[in-house]
Formats: structure tokens, C-alpha cells, sequence
């Protein structure tokens, strides 16, 4: 049983850090967008976006499954190096 109130009290504090970690990062989202000439940003997007697909056809958790820790919110943050 208290193995069950630890699961749900981390799941609701990532969900928090995702949701502030969004907010905080919009402004550096819109300025990376605002600044993407070249179109790269929207070329890796779409490619992340087939490569997820093909793994969710193959019934695998893909790349996504890796993510999860402290700093896993952040992820969205690769595109920008």
C-alpha cells in the first residue's frame, strides 16, 4: 500500500516539473522557432516523428522509455544544440 502513495506522489511531481519546465521554456521555444532559417528544428521534429511511429508499429517503447529521471522533462531541449 505505500508503495502505491510513493508511485502516485512521484508521478504528480513529474507531471508538475513538465508542465513548469513547458511554461518556463516557451519564450527559448518561440526565439529557437523565430530563428530556424534553414529549416533544421522542423526537419528533426519530423524526423523524431517517423522514427516514433515505425517503434509504435513494432509494439516497442522506442527512445521514450529512456527519459525518465530527474532532469527527463527537458528533453525537448536537444533540438536546440
Amino acid at each position: 500500500m505505500p508503495n502505491l502513495f510513493s508511485d502516485d506522489a512521484i508521478a504528480l511531481v513529474n507531471g508538475l516539473v513538465r508542465i513548469v519546465s513547458h511554461l518556463v521554456m516557451a519564450p527559448v521555444e518561440r526565439i529557437a522557432n523565430a530563428c530556424d532559417v534553414g529549416g533544421l528544428l522542423a526537419a528533426r521534429r519530423a524526423a523524431r516523428r517517423a522514427a516514433s511511429s515505425l517503434y509504435r508499429a513494432a509494439g516497442r517503447g522506442g527512445h521514450r522509455a529512456r527519459r525518465r529521471g530527474l532532469f527527463g522533462c527537458l528533453h525537448y531541449l536537444s533540438e536546440l544544440t
